[in-house]
């Protein structure tokens, strides 16, 4: 929940917040900053269920997590797969040559679609 915050920081962030509030408004300022949050995460969720209705079924396999850019940075950059895999095909080696050499004195061929 709070990322890579350890114990020492958030002893600290508690100790800046008594002195700051002082010790008789920390309860209710705690209370109404999880008040805000909860209502937050509420709204949230409430814009992802209108949107995916409002995309309609083509769109319901749509993962909103993959939109996260914490997500996405680590899956492109962080992971070993090649991005260009699924577009490469199988090279073959061709079985006749693309073209034979111009005898001496042969004039190449002339294609009027492609000038």
């Amino acid at each position: 929940m709070f990322g890579s915050l350890g114990w020492g920081e958030m002893l600290a962030l508690v100790v800046i917040a008594l002195f700051v509030f002082g010790p008789d408004k920390l309860p209710k300022v705690a209370r109404d900053a999880g008040r805000m949050l909860r209502q937050l995460r509420e709204m949230a969720n409430g814009a992802r269920t209108q949107l995916k209705s409002e995309l309609g079924p083509e769109f319901a396999d749509l993962d909103f997590d993959s939109l996260n850019p914490r997500t996405f940075v680590r899956k492109h950059l962080f992971e070993d797969q090649d991005p260009f895999e699924d577009l490469r095909f199988p090279l073959k080696e061709p079985s006749t040559p693309v073209s034979t050499p111009l005898r001496e004195g042969e004039r190449p061929p002339f294609d009027t679609d492609a000038t």
